[in-house]
């Protein structure tokens, strides 16, 4: 399947609401976990079924719902069911296909974007597909794979941190995006490192090899690229946002994302020049090495031009050739022959023609 239109004929004429999985099942079984907290405690637990977080909507705290593994149509219509959620919400979930976009509907809003992380063993970039739904008290996300990339909040939770305790679930999302953003940037800099790094050993020795590992990072920052501009204007259009489930203190957080997403566009922006200039350098330093030795062949032709002309001559099968017969004919054809190389080695020295 193509990283970058993925699309399958038989997703062609369904309806954009139908509950159907677009995409490839990673997992096999659906986990369900929740975190509700609040300024002073704190409860995490795996749920097995979508009716027992029902009860944390009552209550004042804040809800983290999380779905790993979203190919389960019947515990879509559950959540689309038992949220009062429109069904095409749940439909754009199970479509990891999907463009990264937000959208406001009459009790929640809706945000989907792209999350990459880069392949250990192969050094490909891979993406999954992250959905978020905020409700006054209960923020649900959606992911393809069980992963540890969120860790770092539910520390924060567990830690008490004041903020995020007594935040709503507006900021709790500003918490997961912004981890996603800066894995965009992460990604970007280890690219980068490499890229620049390539750099130097192309204007040590320029080889082929240097070219397959220009292509290559170029179709992984082209693939990053596909990826981060999509989420740059979902995070303009979150931004500018006015929802009565968004405080005006989130606002401020989100105009930051706004900045960490431009710095990845940009980042990705300029690592792709530099590619196209190694390309240069690259093709440059060939010729130039080209040039250099073309011109040392044409030195060499040239020097022993008239060395061949003088060898012709006393080569030649005349019956009378005088200098046959003189006892330092042949030291003085060689002495003639390496004086006149001397000669043109220093003109063409002069010349600057080497």
């Amino acid at each position: 399947m193509a990283r970058f239109i993925l699309k399958t004929k038989q997703e062609i004429g369904i309806s954009p609401d139908e509950l159907l999985f677009r995409g490839e099942q990673k997992i096999d079984n659906v986990l369900l976990r929740v975190i509700d907290f609040d300024a002073n405690n704190l409860e995490e637990n795996a749920v097995k079924t979508v009716s027992e977080v029902l009860k944390y909507q009552e209550k004042e705290s804040v809800t983290w719902f999380n779905i790993d593994g979203i190919h389960n149509t019947d515990i879509m219509q559950e959540i689309a069911k038992d949220f009062n959620f429109e069904q095409l919400i749940m439909a754009d979930v199970m479509n990891t296909h999907a463009r990264p976009k937000v959208q406001e509907y009459d009790n929640c809003i809706f945000i989907s974007i792209k999350m990459l992380r880069q392949d250990n063993e192969t050094d490909l970039i891979q993406v999954e597909n992250l959905s978020l739904i905020i409700t006054e008290n209960v923020l649900i996300t959606f992911q393809e794979i069980k992963g540890d990339v969120f860790e770092p909040v539910r520390e924060r939770i567990r830690k008490h941190k004041k903020r995020i305790r007594n935040s709503g679930t507006d900021y709790l999302a500003f918490a997961l995006l912004d981890i996603v953003i800066d894995n965009y940037i992460y990604i970007i800099s280890v690219l980068g490192e490499k890229i620049e790094t390539l750099e130097e050993n192309l204007l040590l020795e320029p080889k082929q090899s240097v070219i397959d590992d220009i292509n290559s990072y170029k179709r992984e920052l082209n693939f990053l690229r596909k990826n981060i501009k999509p989420a740059r204007e979902m995070i303009l259009n979150l931004s500018k946002m006015e929802s009565e489930l968004i405080a005006d203190s989130t606002d401020v957080h989100f105009k930051e994302l706004q900045d960490n997403i431009n710095q990845a566009t940009e980042s990705s922006d300029s690592y792709r020049e530099i590619l196209s200039d190694q390309l240069t350098i690259y093709h440059t330093t060939i010729s130039s090495k080209l040039n250099d030795i073309m011109k040392f062949l044409t030195i060499f032709s040239v020097i022993f031009i008239p060395l061949t002309f003088i060898a012709g001559i006393y080569g030649t099968n005349f019956d009378v050739v005088p200098e046959l017969h003189y006892e330092y004919s042949y030291f003085i054809m060689w002495m003639v022959m390496i004086i006149l190389a001397v000669i043109m080695l220093i003109y063409f020295k002069k010349r600057k023609w080497f």
